[in-house]
């Protein structure tokens, strides 16, 4: 697989990643551990080099699954972590906690899940509007010195602490949602991290598995599957946003591949520096999110996808109100 670099801070990483939390957590009951760790070592050996994952999920079972799974190639791969939710078992729930003391603490139970000496990118989760984000680079810029972190990365956040957080300490990588279906990104965001010269790594590429074409109008999600409560995933919705499928679908039967391949070409041809993470655990899809990486969208097929979908107008929040204020501070 092709590289990429995550902007202008030198970390180097496959052009396309795996995105890790399905595994364990969000979409439905853990899988397998053999499974997962066998679906792991499956995506080294076919050219995989990055790796997404948290604490949150599970909580804390996701880093140990890589942890075992990556232990024998540490070397040859870059994980991303985060940090910035209390996920004590005993706390009897969850809420937003980035103070310098927590994330010092965090930083100790990820490395020792992963079983690494130095975490490759250490993301704040979500924006903590309770602790400055000058104060939050400050303590990761003394990790960094410190031998723990080797790069810094922000999830969900707007353009404005991007900034601030990089005046502190730089930051290598944004991950954010991006797909066909969710573009905010391009608003303020995305020119931000060009400028910066900041690495963009979108999760949820495939729109949660929805431009894949395998989710219609009749799909069930059981109640652990973080979709069941999502306003883009309500039947209505699903029925009306089988338009973007569509129009990937039309695109991917003359280029010889499938939706879920013309909609990470896609974001591949948007910028050298953005770095897709889409996430199964499926060995076919595995090999087939991978195969995008050898579609090549030529300008006219990039016009047509651009035309057809400024036409249609996903239906549907992405999050619940709740969800979507912890993003984009």
């Amino acid at each position: 697989m092709q590289t990429r670099m995550l902007g202008t801070s030198g970390l180097e990483v496959s052009a396309i990643g795996l995105g890790c939390m399905s595994m364990s957590f969000g979409l439905g009951p853990a899988r397998d551990r053999r499974e997962m760790i066998s679906l792991l070592e499956a995506a080294v050996d076919r050219g995989v080099t990055f790796f997404d994952t948290a604490e949150a999920y599970g909580p804390f079972a996701n880093e140990e699954l890589l942890g075992d799974a990556l232990e024998r190639v540490r070397d040859d791969v870059v994980i991303a972590t985060k940090f910035g939710w209390r996920v004590d078992p005993g706390f009897g729930g969850s809420q937003l906690d980035s103070r310098p003391e927590t994330i010092k603490a965090s930083v100790e139970g990820s490395l020792t899940r992963l079983r690494v000496d130095a975490i490759d990118l250490y993301y704040q989760h979500r924006v903590d509007p309770d602790v400055p984000i000058e104060e939050v680079a400050g303590a990761i810029g003394d990790l960094i010195h410190a031998g723990k972190i080797k790069h810094f990365g922000l999830s969900e956040p707007g353009a404005a602490t991007v900034r601030r957080a990089h005046a502190i300490q730089q930051v290598t990588a944004v991950e954010s949602e991006y797909s066909l279906w969710w573009r905010r990104p391009e608003d303020e965001l995305l020119p931000t991290l060009e400028e910066l010269g900041i690495g963009f790594v979108p999760f949820s590429p495939l729109g949660k598995g929805f431009l894949t074409g395998k989710i219609d109008d009749a799909t069930t999600f059981e109640s652990a599957d973080f979709r069941s409560v999502l306003p883009r995933f309500s039947p209505e919705a699903r029925k009306a946003n089988r338009a973007f499928v569509d129009l990937l679908a039309r695109v991917a039967q003359r280029k010889q591949a499938t939706p879920a391949q013309i909609a990470l070409a896609w974001l591949l041809a948007q910028n050298p520096w953005i770095v897709p993470i889409p996430g199964t655990t499926k060995l076919e899809r595995l090999e087939e999110n991978i195969g995008a990486d050898g579609v090549g969208l030529a300008a006219d097929d990039l016009r047509e996808i651009d035309s057809g979908a400024a036409k249609i107008g996903p239906a549907g929040d992405r999050y619940p109100e709740e969800l979507e204020r912890l993003t984009g501070r």
